[in-house]
Formats: C-alpha cells, sequence, structure tokens
C-alpha cells in the first residue's frame, strides 16, 4: 500500500467587470465641456438658440447653489427666429458607456414646449440617436427613442417596464409616422414634466452596449446607493424602463454620439400635434401665437442640473484569486502470477471551490501498468490476480481574492470606451428631431 500526500497552491484570475468615472461634467467646468448651438432649428421649432455670453448675460445661463441652470426667456415677447432657449452638444463623443444625469428641476407642462436630453451621431441618422428624455407640452410620462436608417428594430423581450410603442428604429420605416423611431413610454408619471418635478426629480441612468441600450429612471427617494457612492452597477438596479435591443447591430447603427440637452418649440412634434391636444389648443389657435405672446407661460421651463457623469467598463480588469489543492493518494498494488504485470487503478475525487461557486467534476479511474512484462508463461493461468482499488481524493479551498493581478499580469485594464459619444439629429417621440445631422 501507498500513502501520499501533495499540496499545491494554485493562482487563477476572476473576472468582474465594472464601471470607472471617464468625464465628469462638474458645474463650474460644465459651459466649457459643451458647445453652444446657434444654428436654425433643424426639428423647425419657433425657437432662437442663442450662445453662451448672451446666455450668460441674460440669465438663461448661470450656476446655483452648485446645480447649473438652464432657461428660456419667459419675459419678453418672442420675435423673429422665435422665443430665446438654449441647446448645447458635449465636446466630447463616446463609444458604449453608462451616462447617469442627476436632474433636480426639468422644463415641464407649458404648452408648446418640447424639450429633450440625449445622444446623437454625425451625418444624421446613419450614427444614430439616443433619446434618454423627451416630451411635449403637458406630457406625463417620458418618451424614449432611438432613431436609425434601415435595418434595425427592437423587440418587447420582456426585460423593461416601459411600452412599446414603434418597434422599427428607421426614421423612413413604412407604417410609422416619419421619424417615430423604435419608441417606449414610460408608465411612470413621476418619470417626466411636473410629476417629475414635484417629486425633486431623480436620475436617469443610460447603459449602451455592443447588445443593447438601456434606459433607467429613479425617482428622488429611490435612488440605487451604488450611484450616489460613484460606484455604479446595473446589474443590480432591475428592469430598466426602456431597453433597445433585437434585430439590430448596435455597433453599427450608434456610433460616436455626443450628449445634447434642448428646449425648443412648437415644432415637428409638439407643433404637430397642436390641433389634437385639447388642452393647448384652447389657449390659441396655433402653437406659435402661443409661445410667441405668453412668455409668463415658460417661467417653469428649466433645467436644473445636480450633477452628469460618464463612465466606462474598466476592461474587466482581473483580480487574484490563491487557491490550494491537498491531494492524497491511497495506492495498494496485488502480487501477480508468472508474467501477468502489477495494475494500478486510481480513483480521483475533486471539489472545486472559487468565491461563493463550488464545482464537484465526476470522480475518474485510471487503470496503470507499472511492470514490465515477464516472458510469455509456459502454463496457462488458473488463479486471477487480487483486485486493486487506489482512490485519490483532492479536496480544492479558495483563499480570499486578492486586489490585484496576478504577476506576470496576462490581462490589462483599459476602457471600452474610444474616447467620447457625439451629436445629434433625429427625432424624438412621435416624429424624432431629425431631418438633417443636428435634429432632435
Amino acid at each position: 500500500m501507498l500513502f501520499s500526500t501533495a499540496t499545491l497552491t494554485l493562482l487563477t484570475t476572476a473576472v468582474t467587470a465594472s464601471y470607472v468615472l471617464q468625464d465628469d461634467y462638474s458645474t463650474n467646468s460644465f459651459a466649457d465641456m459643451f458647445d453652444f448651438f446657434t444654428d436654425n432649428d433643424p426639428t423647425n421649432g419657433y425657437v432662437n438658440y442663442i450662445d453662451y455670453n448672451t446666455a450668460q448675460s441674460s440669465g438663461l445661463y448661470k450656476l446655483e447653489n452648485g446645480q447649473v441652470y438652464m432657461g428660456v426667456d419667459s419675459t419678453n415677447t418672442a420675435s423673429g427666429r422665435g422665443r430665446d432657449s438654449i441647446r448645447i452638444a458635449s465636446k466630447n463623443t463616446y463609444q458604449h458607456g453608462l451616462v447617469i444625469l442627476d436632474l433636480a428641476h426639468m422644463p415641464a407642462g407649458a404648452c408648446g414646449t418640447w424639450p429633450a436630453f440625449w445622444m446623437l451621431g454625425s451625418d444624421w441618422p446613419y450614427n444614430g440617436e439616443i433619446d434618454i428624455i423627451e416630451g411635449v407640452s403637458a406630457q406625463t410620462s417620458n418618451n424614449m427613442a432611438m432613431h436609425t436608417d434601415a435595418g434595425c428594430t427592437i423587440t418587447n423581450t420582456g426585460a423593461f417596464s416601459g411600452s412599446l410603442e414603434t418597434a422599427n428604429c428607421d426614421v423612413n420605416a413604412a407604417g410609422q409616422a416619419t421619424n417615430a423611431g423604435c419608441s417606449i413610454r414610460s408608465a411612470d408619471d413621476s418619470s417626466f414634466g411636473s410629476g417629475f418635478n414635484s417629486n425633486g426629480g431623480g436620475v436617469y441612468a443610460t447603459e449602451w452596449t455592443s447588445e443593447a441600450v438601456s434606459i433607467w429612471f429613479f425617482s428622488r427617494d429611490a435612488i440605487p446607493s451604488d450611484i450616489t457612492s460613484g460606484n455604479p452597477d446595473p446589474s443590480g438596479w432591475g428592469l430598466p424602463q426602456g431597453q433597445f435591443t433585437g434585430g439590430c447591430d448596435i455597433d453599427d447603427k450608434v456610433r460616436n454620439q455626443q450628449l445634447v440637452f434642448d428646449v425648443t418649440f412648437c415644432g415637428d412634434w409638439a407643433g404637430g400635434v397642436w390641433s389634437t391636444d385639447s388642452t393647448c389648443s384652447a389657449k390659441a389657435s396655433t402653437c406659435q401665437d402661443f409661445v410667441q405672446n405668453n412668455p409668463s407661460a415658460f417661467q417653469d421651463t428649466y433645467w436644473l442640473i445636480n450633477s452628469l457623469k460618464v463612465y466606462s467598463e474598466n476592461g474587466a480588469e482581473p483580480s487574484a484569486t490563491q487557491t490550494s489543492a491537498i491531494v492524497t493518494t491511497v495506492a495498494t498494488s496485488a502480487g501477480t502470477d508468472t508474467g501477468v504485470p502489477a495494475a494500478t487503478s486510481v480513483t480521483t475525487f475533486v471539489t472545486l471551490t472559487s468565491g461563493l461557486s463550488t464545482y464537484t467534476p465526476e470522480p475518474t479511474t485510471i487503470t496503470l501498468s507499472t511492470d514490465t512484462p515477464a516472458a510469455e508463461p509456459t502454463a496457462a493461468v488458473t488463479t486471477a490476480p487480487a483486485a486493486v482499488t487506489q482512490y485519490t481524493t483532492a479536496v480544492v479551498t479558495t483563499a480570499a481574492a486578492e486586489t490585484s493581478a496576478a504577476a506576470g499580469g496576462g490581462w490589462s485594464g483599459g476602457s471600452s470606451n474610444n474616447g467620447g459619444w457625439s451629436g445629434r439629429g433625429s427625432g424624438g417621440g412621435w416624429s424624432g428631431r431629425g431631418g438633417g445631422g443636428w435634429g432632435h
């Protein structure tokens, strides 16, 4: 009989992806990280987008108690292109990531308004558009949408809580309104407008991967602690309100996106539904007439931003895990008759434990010959050799995970994000922002 014990030490790695902060649009640097758009509104709104200096001198852009305020003119009768407002687009562009916006207040409730927080790629619609927050007039729940060229549809997988309104993301899809894109409506009345503001605002988190674009909304009293601590982990957030996935190659259809805030008036959406809105149409015969002549109606039409942060994946940096293995071998060998080699039968039982997971493979039995065969026997063997059974038992235990990678490291951290996101160009809600590269 043979009895031996061996202790082995192994170093393995366990990969856990997480997000790290890439860009912090902090209050003091906020304006420097955006470009102010001053061209005509691509969505045909009755709006005059103003530059930074004009916005600051008129009080439409200012910093208040660590928050960023962006409003619209609520004092003067509008003229020319329309009512003064702000539209900004981030200087950085992004490819994948996690965007977290904490809002204390959003533009809400006034007839003829069309606010949005969204993302835009260049050469719209070929690089796509993602509408995170969008709605018109007195709308009570948020509308989320994605806009692309042909060849992108989404499916209702049951993996989001909102209602799928249109499934084809193509801005020219047959059977849908022009620029409708694929659209999901939140069922939460605190997700938009006056309901959002009366509840103290909240947080919108948008995760963009190769597989899906997912949008979560958290009311002020339900923000996950990992968001407030700066260590966001979407895996624990439950169902998003909207998720765009299905018959669409996300990486092909959505690329290099900018972050965009704006408030326009009337235009393709708010103006297009004016006559069917019984509340607003009772105030004036046309959307433009109301917006032009009722400045005080827009005192509540402003963004108040607590924070805006963009996170990127950390490149799945591995952590090292030390594993020790104790192997015990019991072996017995029987004598043999003349010319018959000794046989060794080995059975191995292994238990592997790593973190919270345990794996036990099937036992393995191997029979080995350890003697050199003798010359051919001259007489028949009349007695079989005695049975031989050996047992090898390996019990593997895992030490606490190390915080650094194994020596020699094999893997290196890195961002999956190539730098930024880019611009905005299509529609939102029912009609999109689109028309030409800079619409919404």
